[in-house]
């Protein structure tokens, strides 16, 4: 391990928005994140693969009576944006560092109103296809973990992991679905307000289109 990855796992671990191995909220969490980190009732955003947190920390500070859970396996990611909500003074950000797969281990049936996947590894082979954050294995999680009407949202400048993301959400029996190959220039972009992750600001700045796609996964209302 680096010394600057040693600092970020440091920090981490002294870091009270930052839920990981060892700390106690660690394995009692699940199903009272409102109760035991939030202390309020306000509804539950996941950001998966959260990276450095930009996008989950951009949504906090937008929306100040929501809370926002950033989740990602890599230690170095979190610490930045743990500390950026933290010198922000934001007490609706918490960060989950465990690996995606886990999910059910930390959120209860129905305790999640949004999920948010941002710009998530394409996995492009075949043989990655289990892995792609939009498989139906992670999207039969997703609906269990998403109260009645919740929303999934996808951000990709990948047009082939969105056209696969379009087919298997179809298959969710998703409902109010809602889609565009060029978010930018749709009307769907004023549900962004204008934030961008680093790597999605390169990828527009480069003359790429960003791919966004919207739907109720939990039960009908």
């Amino acid at each position: 391990m680096t010394r600057r990855k040693h600092h970020f796992f440091l920090q981490n671990a002294e870091s009270t928005n930052v839920i990981e191995v060892g700390k106690p909220l660690y394995k009692s969490i699940k199903g009272r994140w409102r109760d035991d980190y939030f202390t309020n009732e306000n509804p539950l955003i996941l950001e998966l693969a959260c990276g450095k947190g930009e996008y989950t920390v951009g949504l906090a500070q937008a929306f100040p009576d929501k809370n926002f859970i950033g989740v990602d396996i890599k230690g170095d990611r979190i610490a930045r944006g743990s500390k950026i909500a933290q010198t922000l003074g934001l007490s609706n950000v918490a960060f989950l560092r465990t690996d995606i797969n886990y999910l059910e281990e930390f959120f209860d049936e129905g305790e999640v109103n949004e999920i948010w996947i941002t710009f998530p590894d394409p996995q492009p082979r075949p043989k990655q296809e289990k892995h792609r954050l939009t498989h139906p294995r992670f999207l039969a999680v997703y609906k269990r973990l998403l109260k009645p009407g919740g929303s999934l949202h996808l951000k990709t400048d990948n047009p082939e992991l969105f056209a696969y993301s379009l087919e298997q959400v179809k298959g969710t029996g998703c409902y109010d679905l809602q889609s565009t190959t060029d978010l930018y220039q749709s009307n769907l972009n004023r549900i962004h307000i204008g934030i961008k992750t680093k790597y999605e600001e390169m990828f527009f700045n480069k003359g790429f289109t960003i791919n966004y796609l919207q739907c109720k996964m939990g039960a009908v209302l």
